[in-house]
């Protein structure tokens, strides 16, 4: 059986031996970026390696024009694929990344594996604190990888550039979606990006909304409810957040909804409000 989506702490401790299954562990903290390698030290799932948000699941944040593409753009994929096989990650591989902080960085590694064509893969459902409320061990062990032969196949995801987004300013083609918390949507105590505010037409949706009270995503049919309320279709909606990765949470949830076919603003609103001819909007969603 393939996980492509979401797993729960039951069939991960069920497969944790299974020797063509890789456990990557994603902690990280916006504001210490040493804290993930830190917490990873101090005790993970067994066996599991870790990635950094900012030197793996990250890449460059100057193009080679020079121009600013964000806190958090994407690798150069054969970059990723690299890190990705030292790691262990194989072609047959399944992975399940998991954090401890609702999915929000274990979502960016399902994504980026499914942009690189990797399908099986998979985030634990309820993160590390599901992984211990059942009974699961930690371990301070760091496992020695053995390199894997994961190769590029045909994206299963797609993404749109700034280009994009200012086009839809007048062409209101796309509906964009901002996972940032309500008061960052509105402009209110941005702490992360030199200028608070949304992009002009986009709405809100938190990412934390798509979970549940246990920390766990809600069902498939209360999320495919949500978000049918609020776009007309995925095929023609955009995924945004502060730098593109807590938007992968909402674009994981879609999946879990059977909503695939969403795509994500790598950007994200610190590439958007770094150019100061882009417009912004401040206040609560229309």
């Amino acid at each position: 059986m393939t996980y492509a989506t979401l797993i729960s702490a039951a069939d991960l401790a069920g497969h944790l031996d299974d020797a063509n299954w890789l456990v990557i562990d994603c902690r990280h903290d916006l504001a210490n970026p040493d804290a993930g390698a830190q917490a990873y030290a101090a005790g993970h799932i067994p066996r599991a390696r870790f990635a950094h948000l900012d030197k793996i699941l990250s890449g460059a944040k100057n193009g080679a024009d020079g121009k600013f593409k964000g806190r958090h753009p994407l690798p150069e994929r054969q970059a990723f694929i690299d890190a990705m096989q030292e790691l262990g990650v194989g072609k047959g591989t399944q992975v399940v990344a998991y954090d401890a902080h609702g999915g929000m960085f274990a979502a960016r590694l399902w994504w980026l594996l499914r942009w690189v064509g990797h399908v099986q893969v998979a985030v634990l459902d309820g993160g590390l604190p599901a992984w211990q409320a059942q009974g699961g061990e930690l371990s301070t062990a760091t496992p020695a990888p053995v390199r894997g032969d994961l190769q590029e196949q045909a994206p299963l995801v797609s993404t749109v550039d700034v280009g994009n987004v200012v086009a839809n300013l007048d062409s209101k083609a796309l509906t964009v979606i901002d996972a940032r918390a309500a008061d960052r949507y509105r402009g209110e105590n941005e702490t992360l990006d030199a200028v608070g505010g949304h992009i002009p037409g986009a709405k809100n949706r938190f990412f934390k909304d798509n979970l549940g009270a246990d920390g766990r995503f809600k069902s498939a049919d209360a999320l495919r409810a949500e978000w049918n309320a609020l776009i007309d279709s995925p095929q023609t909606a955009v995924m945004q957040c502060g730098s593109g990765v807590t938007a992968c949470h909402n674009l994981l949830a879609l999946e879990v909804a059977g909503l695939p076919g969403a795509r994500l603003y790598p950007g994200s609103w610190s590439e958007w409000s770094s150019d100061s001819s882009r417009p912004v909007a401040t206040g609560a969603q229309p």
